[in-house]
């Protein structure tokens, strides 16, 4: 690990990858239970795969971003400590497979060389902000909201209030209002808004709040039709807050945020929200958009000569994957990558031909694809014909044949029946009887693995979601069939509906029975989604339901796509081996860490950061002898209230004031160095006191 720790610049990284390296070797000496490692190893981007003794590594990518250098970076570190594969995510990650546990310290400083991060890539964090891959480029936005989604990861980056809540948060920014950063099925969603205040533009967004899929697939509420960009931040800390106090941590199913907003009622969370407003570092946070707004410049201007083989293929390739940007006479070039899967050796030749011939940027986008923006007119021919040596001129990008898919039972120890293996199947099927939906945009086709729709299958016209049927003493691959989701735009989406649940290898003939009677049966200009509120549930599920019948299968039916053998439903394998510790030390241990991070920040002079890691200390102090007595700590909320009812109101610990008292003054003082040193000296008291109580208690059950 010594070959590392000296190249890396910014000391606050450095301190991270060294964390991660010790608490490894403090894990594999049985010295940090599994369930607390796995917390911290996932915050850090680590995440376990379906194959034993290996690691997922998902690298954070703020709206899917990536320059010439990083690509290569990425790559360089793929070849070194995986096996040279890139997996575009749907929240516009990169992932790679297979890595060691032992090397991913490594792994992370070397990507850090070039400004690329793992941290909180996984766990319960603020994942990777999200945006419309067209931002910045797109001829209907009101404005760009690149800066804005930047800025929002980089002041929730390690922010001490988003690093142990009860599960992720996630967020989008959409350009416009047809909503292609999905704002309706996230955490929190902002689409781009104008509004005129007099002579003046003002520059605002519609924020949507509570969304999600999963199993449960939730509609977000609209929290403001029009939220000013410099309330952003400040909003996005309040809504942070409260959800970290008051969000569900025992129960996972129960444990998102469309949860605790359902429960206490949209005004209710508000009113929370508003409760928080006197604790924030600022009330108003400008967001400075200077750096984006920079002249586009290129690496050349020499046009090399190519040839075009064949004019009607280019053609067709302008017409499905190309986009004329808000900038004159430049264009962005789709690439449809299938699956989202590439390879290490087109990425480098990919990245030298952004930084030679383009404005030396792309992005990965949601539907898992590579977008250039930044293309001169007269350069489409020479990036045709260099892509065309790579294989990246399919086209069909967006369209119905540019299907999406998680990696399912390939990798993810969650996934139930392949995913990438009927994808693969039902594009060859689109191809070769459907070419001419080559074109078409108005039907999405989307599948995960397993009901936690990281496939997005609940939102798509067609969905497929991974299941197993069982068949006698037998298990077969199967696939739940979905219809009539989508994007309605502005906020607003269509979740599906759940039909029949068929055999797997039976995918292929369901898709052919929608197509063909959508072609049949649809009226003049009628698109998917109308056919199908038309027609109604009970008339697909009359289409399907034969498909579902189990009773003639084959031996050929209990192979899953891309399989040889026959199918074994393995959900939740087990990642490492670890050894079970005094779960009470552990939490106590965990706030002499957070009273540590309390006070650097304190030296480093950043009042709030200071009073959130000693307000997180002294619930995590608390939470610790409420475990001891097994009380509930499912809230933080709840761990303040219970740790009254328990040990003050009883007289075992005895406090100047009651424990609410105590912990909320977080909500009643603004966040002043005065303020942040005496809350930092309380929380020392107060964990000395349990500290010694705990250990009188230990000393008596013995």
């Amino acid at each position: 690990m010594q070959s590392f720790r000296s190249e890396i610049e910014n000391p606050v990284v450095e301190k991270d990858i060294l964390e991660l390296e010790r608490k490894i070797r403090l894990f594999k000496e049985g010295q940090i239970d599994e369930e607390r490692f796995r917390s911290l190893r996932l915050a850090r981007g680590v995440y376990g795969q379906r194959q034993l003794g290996v690691q997922m590594i998902r690298i954070k990518l703020p709206y899917g971003k990536v320059t010439s250098e990083q690509l290569h970076r990425i790559a360089d570190v793929s070849d070194e400590y995986s096996r040279g594969r890139l997996h575009i995510t749907t929240r516009q990650d990169i992932q790679i497979h297979y890595v060691s546990l032992d090397r991913t310290p490594e792994l992370w400083a070397q990507l850090e060389k070039d400004d690329i991060t793992l941290r909180e890539a996984c766990g319960n964090a603020v994942r990777n902000v999200t945006a419309s891959e067209t931002a910045g480029i797109d001829p209907k936005e009101p404005f760009d909201v690149t800066p804005y989604a930047h800025e929002t990861f980089e002041f929730f980056l390690r922010n001490p209030i988003c690093q142990e809540m009860g599960r992720k948060f996630k967020m989008s920014f959409s350009a416009t209002e047809e909503d292609t950063a999905l704002s309706f099925m996230h955490d929190l969603g902002f689409i781009a808004k104008t509004k005129k205040v007099g002579d003046k533009e003002i520059k605002g967004f519609k924020v949507l709040l509570a969304g999600g899929l999963g199993s449960q697939p939730r509609q977000a509420d609209v929290m403001y039709e029009f939220l000013e960009t410099d309330l952003l931040i400040p909003t996005i800390e309040g809504v942070l807050r409260v959800f970290d106090r008051h969000g569900e941590r025992a129960k996972r199913a129960k444990a998102r945020l469309k949860f605790l907003v359902k429960s206490l009622g949209l005004d209710g969370f508000l009113a929370l929200v508003e409760a928080e407003k006197r604790a924030l570092a600022y009330q108003s946070y400008p967001i400075d958009t200077s750096k984006f707004e920079e002249e586009i410049t290129f690496g050349t201007d020499q046009i090399p000569p190519v040839v075009i083989e064949n004019i009607d293929e280019y053609n067709q390739w302008k017409k499905t994957n190309v986009l004329e940007q808000k900038q004159e006479g430049l264009y962005a070039v789709g690439i449809k990558v299938h699956l989202g899967d590439f390879y290490t050796d087109k990425a480098r030749l990919l990245a030298d031909l952004i930084k030679k011939y383009a404005a030396n940027e792309l992005r990965f986008t949601l539907r898992q694809n590579i977008l250039i923006r930044h293309v001169r007119e007269e350069f489409l021919p020479v990036f045709y014909a260099e892509l065309k040596e790579l294989g990246f001129t399919d086209t069909g990008y967006n369209s119905l044949f540019d299907i999406t898919a998680c990696p399912g039972t390939d990798t993810c120890n969650l996934g139930i029946s392949s995913s990438t293996g009927i994808a693969t199947e039902l594009e060859k099927v689109l191809k070769a009887e459907y070419p001419h939906y080559v074109n078409n945009t108005d039907i999405t086709i989307k599948i995960s693995g397993c009901m936690n729709a990281c496939g997005q299958h609940n939102m798509a016209h067609i969905g497929f979601q991974g299941m197993s049927v069982k068949v006698g003493p037998l298990l077969a691959p199967a696939l739940q069939v979905l219809i009539g989701g989508g994007v309605v735009g502005d906020g607003q989406g269509r979740f599906a509906d759940k039909l029949v649940k068929i055999p797997s290898k039976r995918g292929p003939e369901a898709l052919r029975s929608l197509l063909n009677d959508f072609e049949t049966n649809k009226e003049e200009n009628e698109d998917f989604l109308s056919y199908y509120d038309r027609n109604g549930k009970t008339y697909f599920y009359d289409l399907l339901k034969e498909l579902s019948d189990t009773s003639s299968l084959t031996d050929e039916d209990f192979i899953d796509w891309g399989h040889n053998e026959k199918y074994v439903k393995a959900i939740g394998v087990g990642e490492c081996a670890g050894v079970v510790i005094d779960l009470i030390a552990t939490l106590l241990f965990e706030s002499e860490e957070k009273l540590e991070n309390a006070t650097q920040a304190l030296n480093q002079e950043q009042w709030s950061d200071s009073i959130y890691h000693a307000y997180a200390a002294i619930v995590n102090t608390a939470k610790a002898l409420l475990t001891s007595e097994g009380s509930k700590t499912n809230t933080q909320a709840g761990i303040i209230t219970n740790f009254d009812k328990v040990f003050v109101e009883t007289n075992k610990i005895e406090l100047p004031t009651t424990f609410s008292e105590l912990v909320y003054q977080i909500n009643e003082k603004e966040p002043t160095e005065a303020f942040a040193k005496k809350y930092l000296e309380e929380a020392k008291t107060f964990y000395a006191t349990i500290d010694a109580y705990r250990k009188v208690e230990v000393e008596l059950e013995n």
